[in-house]
């Protein structure tokens, strides 16, 4: 298994953001770029590596072990229901989105909640270290 740094690939982000915003500009932008790439795109990315440790497509080692692979194991006799909160994180929801929608669509409560507790999404959040 390849183990992947979060902190070293979302520098290469930063750095491509960073030489593309400087090119459009005529000058570098600097950490002013950088501070752009944080703000707009740093929640997402991370939501993006968060899913793909959690599907076993990639190993993010800041990210908790035993949730690598995590979807391709648990709630097999759940797999619709966890596909729909999937796709609700991969669009940027958190859990009182799916929660509010569970309830729109009387899903019944104890099926999603046992899904939320255990993607736990709140443990996957990492600050962004900016160090220039």
């Amino acid at each position: 298994m390849v183990r992947l740094s979060i902190w070293a690939d979302s520098r290469l982000e930063i750095d491509r953001h960073k030489w593309i915003e400087s090119q459009r500009a005529g000058f570098d932008k600097g950490e002013v770029a950088v501070c752009d790439w944080i703000g707009a795109h740093w929640q997402g990315y991370l939501r993006a590596k968060w899913l793909e440790h959690l599907q076993g497509s990639a190993f993010w080692i800041e990210l908790d072990r035993a949730n690598y692979g995590k979807l391709q194991t648990d709630f097999r006799d759940r797999e619709l229901l966890l596909d729909r909160i999937i796709d609700r994180f991969k669009a940027g929801q958190e859990n009182l989105h799916i929660i509010l929608w569970a309830l729109d669509w009387h899903i019944p409560m104890d099926d999603v909640l046992d899904i939320l507790e255990a993607l736990d999404v709140n443990s996957s959040r990492l600050v962004y270290q900016f160090h220039g």
